[in-house]
């Protein structure tokens, strides 16, 4: 699929996602990579004990491999101002949670996520 990839944007893609933790498809989303400046970023989680792999060229060649925990913000010195812009209404949080539990129904919250029934569940006490 990188090839074809590769082809129908004229050298490769400036950025890419995986985001289903397949290994194979982590390593297909650096190849399809514009070389010189292309990016992956890997949101899906793999198996335990999985690897993923590549050529060294890949990466020599300028591409950029890269994770996104908690979409790279750092949780510490960023979070604190998101909350205060979704408090003065400046970001919209609202629309992604679907469901609004009391904290005795955790598993609950888990499995509507697992079945994909609910993007995100606030838990209160």
């Amino acid at each position: 699929i990188q090839q074809v990839i590769v082809e129908l944007t004229d050298g490769g893609v400036d950025y890419s996602f995986e985001c289903i933790g397949n290994v194979n498809v982590m390593r297909s989303a650096l190849e399809c990579c514009h070389k010189g400046w292309g990016e992956s970023v890997i949101i899906g989680v793999a198996g335990a004990g999985e690897e993923i792999s590549t050529r060294p060229f890949q990466l020599v060649t300028g591409r950029v491999w890269k994770g996104s925990a908690f979409g790279g913000v750092k949780g510490r010195t960023e979070l604190p101002g998101y909350v205060e812009r979704y408090m003065k209404g400046e970001i919209n949080i609202d629309d992604f949670i679907t469901h609004d539990m009391p904290f005795e129904k955790i598993n609950e919250a888990f499995e509507l996520l697992h079945r994909g029934e609910s993007i995100r569940t606030v838990l209160h006490y």
